[in-house]
């Protein structure tokens, strides 16, 4: 099948436009707090082989921290919240794995990929439609230094970032699945993609095989799961909080000069990535200007907190 490769999504950290989840952001709210494995084969065409071994299902938990669990080929992992992954503003959630940057080239890293799908009662799981236009035609090696890839290729496909920052996911592009209650996350599912370009080949949503470091004939094969973070959390009673601060900001994407209309003064923080801030301030009442045209551009966030701490959050684009 041909494909014609443009790179169109979020690239690598530390390139303008990334929406890598850093692990210290301030949005994160939580962490998962339990994971079940199924391991995969180190290698999906060798049984001879065996099945990836290293670590377990405990590294995969709590904060981010380097420390990984690998699936092997086409291996499983299913996680649980202390409370539901709710649908709120910008991402939901965002998964960690261990990959690392080519420095010779600071848009491509070592890359391992995986699936992502999610359920509100445990039995019934849907999957986040990926992306991948990496080409094809030759099979990446998994010999360092011969299998570096470009996460502007990707989407919807966790592991794109390097080690320490999360892929996000917006559970706003599942609205409307039938059997899937996108504000009563209950599980997540991350699920190895086999990179092989033969037969055994995973597939993204428009049926383009995908692409990454292959074979892996070693106990570290295949995703390696650092953890899940909540960014958007139920509240206590598993019930999304109603949130009646109402927010506009236009333009959006914005060039220089953004407007911010609240019903009545509040505090703004806007934020990049990493959860850095970088310009907090009062509002006025009713319309605020803003002024990006210090800032790069990519993807911000900005939230939005009243005097009654009702609070309302959403994504910047400057272009």
């Amino acid at each position: 099948m041909a494909i014609t490769v443009q790179a169109q999504y979020a690239p690598q950290v530390g390139i303008a436009g990334s929406d890598a989840v850093a692990k210290t952001s301030t949005a994160i709210r939580s962490w998962a707090t339990n994971c079940r494995i199924q391991r995969g084969l180190q290698q999906i065409d060798s049984v001879a082989a065996g099945y990836a071994q290293s670590g377990d299902s405990s590294l995969a938990t709590g904060m981010a921290d380097g420390t990984v669990v690998s699936l092997g080929d086409s291996g499983v992992a299913t996680l649980t919240f202390n409370r539901p992954i709710v649908n709120g503003p910008g991402a939901d959630f965002a998964v960690f794995e261990n990959g690392f940057i080519n420095s010779a080239n600071l848009e491509e890293a070592f890359l391992e990929l995986a699936f992502v799908e999610v359920s509100s009662d445990g039995a019934h799981f849907f999957r986040f439609p990926a992306t991948s236009l990496t080409p094809f035609t030759t099979q990446l090696s998994s010999v360092i230094g011969q299998n570096y890839m470009n996460a502007r290729l990707l989407n919807n496909l966790a592991g794109k970032y390097i080690s320490g920052y999360g892929t996000p996911f917006d559970l706003q592009e599942l609205a409307g699945t039938m059997g899937l209650d996108i504000n009563n996350i209950t599980h997540v599912r991350v699920i190895d993609v086999i990179g092989a370009v033969n037969d055994h080949a995973s597939y993204d949503a428009a049926g383009h095989k995908i692409n990454d470091p292959f074979p892996t004939a070693f106990p570290t094969g295949g995703f390696d799961l650092d953890a899940v973070a909540v960014i958007n959390q139920a509240m206590g009673t598993g019930i999304p909080q109603a949130n009646p601060l109402q927010v506009s900001i236009y333009p959006n994407p914005a060039s220089d000069l953004l407007f911010v209309e609240t019903p009545s003064i509040a505090t703004l923080q806007l934020s990049d990535a990493s959860g850095r801030i970088l310009l907090a301030q009062s509002t006025t009442p009713h319309r605020t200007q803003l002024s990006l045209g210090a800032l790069s551009a990519g993807i911000y966030y900005l939230t939005v907190q009243d005097e009654n701490g009702n609070r309302w959050a959403g994504k910047v684009f400057r272009q």
